[in-house]
């Protein structure tokens, strides 16, 4: 005779009581959670975030020449491959001075991608661009900006990435320049 097969019981847990049972001791339930009646006479009070200081309605008032741009990595790249001068395109573009400006986070990623992209760190570590240094954890370039932007709306962002510029377009007073057509725009 051969062993008798049992069906497995799939998704099946140990049970347990509640801690609301009746059989357990007074000292091990769980109270009741008593509701609090709300004052209707009360003011309601709600979390409002602080409007910005530096928009006239939609126009930022902080942007003006010379223009501070916040560069990303991909940015940097797709104008090599575009054949464009960065910072003499982006004056053509703006009418205007611009400081192009690299985060730590930015730098990090273009030194990661090693020896392929050393023509775009070469770019990078051009004196006309400014250094800003990063105090957060982590590499993330786009948390990076996205922070950075938020906090301070005196900045342009420059990237091609499409999810930045979907968070970026969220944050009101923030213009994006991309590359299309071999020019910035």
């Amino acid at each position: 005779m051969g062993k008798q097969k049992k069906t497995r019981k799939y998704a099946t847990m140990k049970r347990m009581l509640s801690l609301r049972d009746e059989r357990l001791k007074e000292k091990d339930r769980l109270k009741p959670k008593k509701k609090e009646k709300k004052d209707p006479s009360a003011l309601k009070e709600r979390e409002v975030p602080q409007h910005p200081s530096c928009l006239f309605f939609q126009y930022n008032t902080q942007l003006g020449p010379p223009y501070h741009i916040l560069v990303d990595t991909n940015f940097i790249n797709f104008s090599i491959k575009a054949k464009l001068d960065l910072v003499q395109s982006m004056m053509d573009c703006l009418y205007a001075k611009c400081i192009p400006c690299i985060t730590d986070c930015v730098m990090a990623e273009i030194e990661k991608l090693g020896q392929k992209y050393r023509v775009a760190l070469r770019i990078a570590k051009d004196p006309r661009f400014d250094r800003l240094p990063c105090t957060h954890k982590g590499t993330y370039a786009d948390d990076c900006l996205v922070q950075r932007v938020t906090q301070h709306k005196c900045y342009i962002v420059a990237t091609v990435d499409r999810d930045l510029k979907r968070r970026i377009r969220k944050i009101p007073g923030v213009p994006i320049m991309y590359l299309s057509n071999h020019r910035l725009l």
